[in-house]
């Protein structure tokens, strides 16, 4: 091309061209949060239908055709449909890349989270041929729900990257309420993966053959599932009442209030789920709930430190533009208002 020096890329050509706002790369990034909710509910319809082997073969469908044919039915309708939401995925993560990639100026913090984002995808995209290779196996089956909470745990962080500068963190409270944060996230990331294995030890094989199960107690897991939720919300309650004791900013707290009420009403899901036999719609409501509550506990986390040029309320929702200018701006918080008071 004239005029393009030879040593541009594709990435930079395209850059040298586009240059979306912060609040387009704010909302790739968003979308991108949306997308991997979405491939974890969608991933749940394909076990809760038993429709994990409705394509008996990865990459293809079947041995002869790339999709599902007429006499398969509607379970490989809703299991190459789980597919193709894949590349959904794909086309929502390259676009956070590359309005990370094309934004002025150029954060390099964010794309590398948007690529990151990318080869967990495609890290996933291999496990779930896997899964479908090995009849189901419930371990595999774990670890590929286990792999698209991590794609939601980076898609999270990087939309709230896309609200802060990159200047360095800063605590906005003390060591023992981080300690104490910390210990909330290990044990709802517990809770997580103890619910996988009630999944692979439960009824919902995700095939209406005969499929290998978790050799344990499906109910006993249960119980010290419930233990662990009761856990993670006496956890919650104590952080409130620590951030009120030290006089913390408004916006983490409100974090931990919204992930109390999330708790609540993934509480009841789960006695209505546990007293009804596991009705699929229930299950499926749960699996939701489980992604609520894990962007929830992530919101809390990150919540407590701020950045140079970053609103104190920013994880409530109003931040600075990408570059430190401020963007949709809300009225904020009176100054000094995102700064925890304790060991001062």
């Amino acid at each position: 091309m004239s005029g393009v020096p030879k040593s541009l890329n594709l990435f930079e050509l395209l850059a040298s061209r586009w240059h979306p706002s912060a609040r387009f790369v704010r909302r790739a990034a968003l979308a991108a949060v949306v997308m991997a909710v979405v491939i974890v509910v969608t991933g749940g319809a394909v076990r809760l239908t038993q429709s994990g082997l409705g394509c008996p073969t990865w990459p293809t469908c079947t041995e002869e055709s790339l999709t599902p044919t007429h006499a398969m039915g509607i379970n490989g309708v809703i299991e190459f449909g789980n597919r193709l939401l894949t590349y959904v995925l794909c086309a929502v993560v390259g676009l956070v890349i590359l309005a990370a990639r094309c934004h002025k100026p150029w954060r390099h913090s964010l794309t590398r989270l948007g690529w990151v984002q990318f080869w967990i995808v495609m890290g996933n995209a291999v496990v779930g041929g896997i899964t479908v290779l090995t009849g189901l196996n419930p371990y595999i089956v774990s670890s590929h729900f286990l792999l698209s909470t991590a794609l939601l745990t980076v898609a999270v962080i990087t939309w709230q990257r896309t609200r802060e500068s990159d200047a360095a963190p800063r605590d906005l409270v003390s060591r023992p309420v981080r300690q104490l944060t910390s210990l909330l996230v290990l044990a709802t990331a517990a809770l997580i993966v103890i619910g996988t294995v009630v999944t692979g030890a439960g009824p919902h094989a995700g095939d209406a053959e005969k499929v290998h199960r978790i050799p344990l107690d499906w109910q006993e897991i249960a119980q010290l599932h419930v233990d662990f939720v009761y856990i993670v919300v006496g956890l919650t309650v104590a952080l409130w009442f620590t951030l009120r004791a030290v006089g913390a900013a408004a916006a983490p707290r409100r974090t931990v209030v919204e992930l109390f009420v999330v708790l609540l009403a993934q509480g009841v899901i789960g006695y209505v789920q546990y007293f009804t036999h596991l009705p699929e719609v229930v299950v499926g409501a749960h699996m939701f709930g489980s992604c609520l509550v894990w962007i929830a506990v992530l919101r809390v986390f990150l919540a407590q430190r701020e950045r140079a040029g970053t609103d104190p309320g920013a994880t409530g929702g109003t931040a600075r533009d990408l570059t430190g200018e401020t963007a949709d701006a809300a009225p904020a918080e009176p100054a000094g208002a995102g700064r925890a008071l304790a060991g001062r």
